[in-house]
């Protein structure tokens, strides 16, 4: 069953000016529900504005994304009520505790206090967090504050959850330990994972959009666009299929 449909989705900025520049352009493609779906580019390839765009913090110029039966364009709120983020900065208050970021956020999605109470701690097992429930987050690694800002993301209980580049500037221990975390969540619900890191979407997706330059340049499993471009790594397929050069 289709989690997201994505029609002709297009933004440009600047619009009708020397300096428009287009984005996203006519992006169209599907997404089943439980997938982990890739969206692999260079900088500047349009992975960041299609997120934004699908999570209705961002207006696109034309077409559509329909999300669980409802329009980003002509029902956002419902859409909003169904899905979550982790952006690429990490989402969490620096001063509060870690299990003070979770309660904080069930509270803003409508739990009472002992039902926050109550959710943080089940989020805190469910991640393995336990032990640092009452640390400061920004006494946390990079990779344990990543992990946080995951299952911030997951409380409210989302039926598709978008990941902006969970692992940018991690070291590859803390990489590898969130890849083991996004495994366990697989088919569990829709995740929507950008990456600059090839092994990472090869490794971790069901299949993986490669765009450029705001267009679609391949889709399929690994192995399917390997083959459809004639070559015998992602690296070699992705480097014939992109112009903007090496993704990190």
């Amino acid at each position: 069953m289709t989690a997201i449909e994505i029609r002709n989705l297009t933004k440009k900025f600047g619009e009708h000016t020397a300096k428009e520049r287009v984005a996203v352009d006519s992006l169209t493609l599907s997404i089943e529900r439980g997938e982990l779906f890739a969206l692999l580019g260079p900088n500047g390839a349009g992975k960041t504005t299609t997120i934004r765009m699908l999570c209705c913090l961002l207006a696109p110029t034309g077409g559509d994304a329909i999300l669980l039966g409802d329009s980003i364009t002509g029902n956002p709120g419902a859409v909003k009520r169904k899905i979550n983020v982790s952006p690429q900065e990490t989402a969490v208050a620096p001063n509060l505790s870690v299990r003070e970021n979770l309660e904080f956020i069930a509270r803003i999605y409508g739990s009472d206090a002992g039902s926050a109470r109550a959710v943080a701690g089940e989020t805190l097992r469910r991640f393995g967090m336990e032990d640092r429930a009452r640390d400061r987050a920004k006494s946390l690694s990079g990779g344990l504050q990543r992990r946080l800002s995951i299952a911030m993301a997951l409380i409210s209980d989302p039926q598709i959850v978008f990941l902006d580049e969970p692992t940018l500037g991690l070291d590859v221990r803390a990489r590898r330990e969130l890849w083991k975390l996004l495994e366990e969540l697989k088919g569990k619900i829709t995740i929507i994972l950008t990456t600059h890191y090839l092994e990472e979407a090869e490794a971790l997706s069901d299949r993986i959009a490669i765009i450029d330059t705001g267009r679609l340049k391949a889709l399929g499993t690994a192995r399917q666009i390997e083959e459809a471009a004639g070559k015998s790594s992602l690296e070699d397929a992705f480097l014939s299929l992109t112009e903007g050069g090496m993704v990190e």
